[in-house]
């Protein structure tokens, strides 16, 4: 089964993003490297985590806040139940999120899950380009939605109509240039039909 090994954001200050994000709690789960890439407005994806409680989201979005993120959607409760959507200083969006609406523990940085959603203009022809290169649908609703299988512990890939993920984030789906992030597995190397650039991760093929 194909599954992403590493996500790699390409951002300005390589230094600064990993002191970010080790702050932020996620620094093993994301590796950076330096690029001056163009890029403006939305850049088409945005990475979940998907946590147990609403204080664990209060945590990781304090947490986000103190390093020099800024705020796209508070913290709030929803009829799916709890989160918020951040920026990090080097453009990422990060939506951190719980179905539960109670706190039954305490406020830890633990992580369920990892999604990296990908902002697409076609979710079904993209999800035959994927699935031609090795993934396996875990969950698929028509042309809305698709999240593929992936091995515990691994990022997990899902695709998402690209307005309507920007909605999700609350930001306008308008932007080009560089998506400015790298995805490793071992099915790369290619990009995909709406960019994204996938690599060989040495010693997974």
């Amino acid at each position: 089964m194909t599954t992403i090994k590493s996500v790699v954001l390409e951002v300005p200050d390589p230094a600064a993003a990993e002191a970010f994000y080790a702050a932020f709690g996620v620094g093993d789960h994301v590796g950076v490297r330096a690029s001056e890439a163009p890029t403006t407005g939305f850049r088409g994806y945005t990475l979940s985590l998907v946590v147990s409680r609403p204080n664990i989201v209060d945590a990781f979005v304090g947490a986000a806040l103190d390093g020099g993120a800024t705020t796209l959607k508070p913290a709030k409760k929803g009829f799916w139940g709890y989160g918020g959507v951040v920026q990090a200083p080097d453009g990422a969006i990060w939506k951190i999120a719980t179905s539960s609406k109670k706190n039954d523990g305490p406020a830890t940085r633990q992580i369920d899950d990892i999604v990296l959603l990908l902002g697409v203009e076609d979710v079904k022809a993209t999800k035959q380009f994927y699935v031609d290169r090795g993934l396996e649908v875990g969950k698929s609703y028509g042309r809305k939605y698709v999240e593929f299988a992936t091995a515990p512990s691994n990022v997990k890939l899902a695709l998402y109509g690209r307005r309507a993920l920007a909605k999700d984030a609350g930001v306008s789906p308008d932007g080009n240039g560089s998506h400015r992030i790298v995805i490793g597995s071992d099915a790369g190397p290619f990009v995909d039909p709406d960019g994204f650039a996938w690599e060989t991760v040495p010693g997974s093929a």
